[in-house]
């Protein structure tokens, strides 16, 4: 995919809103920059205030659904993004992390997190190119499934 238009008219092409922010569960903030780059905390599938989806991927939760869970954390990530800096002035996404819940033997995280992924190509074409992790663990907050964090390179000051 080439470049595409503002960060902000492809979420309006491709049908998707950005949330409010999640209030932080703990003392950290959302999303915090140095330079110009933005650090965005975990985000877990959060939509209109409650966790889309509970359990371990590979066990209550298909990998197709934490795919689609993954998702939603990008979108979460990037309205923290937008909360701090305008998601227009997002130059492109360096790293994703994400961590998936896992039940024993599920070692299909990087298509659960490509999820994640595939949404920050989407929205930011080649900008969205970017480095990742995608880690199994055996809790995470609130049992969600998924949690993504993000990176992403701004305009300057």
């Amino acid at each position: 995919m080439a470049s595409v238009s503002s960060p902000s008219a492809r979420l309006r092409e491709l049908d998707i809103t950005l949330p409010g922010v999640a209030a932080p569960a703990g003392s950290y903030v959302p999303a915090r920059r140095t330079g110009t780059l933005v650090f965005t905390a975990g985000q877990v599938p959060f939509v209109d205030g409650k966790l889309a989806g509970s359990g371990k991927v590979g066990a209550a939760v298909t990998a197709e659904d934490a795919n689609a869970l993954a998702r939603i954390c990008a979108i979460n990530a990037l309205a923290a993004v937008d909360a701090l800096v305008g998601i227009d002035n997002v130059v492109g996404v360096v790293k994703v992390v994400g961590f998936v819940a896992s039940a024993p033997g599920f070692n299909g995280q990087p298509g659960v997190i490509n999820g994640a992924s595939d949404v920050l190509k989407e929205i930011f074409g080649d900008a969205g190119a970017h480095a990742r992790s995608a880690v199994g663990v055996s809790e995470l907050p609130l049992d969600a499934p998924v949690e993504v964090e993000i990176i992403v390179e701004v305009s300057a000051p």
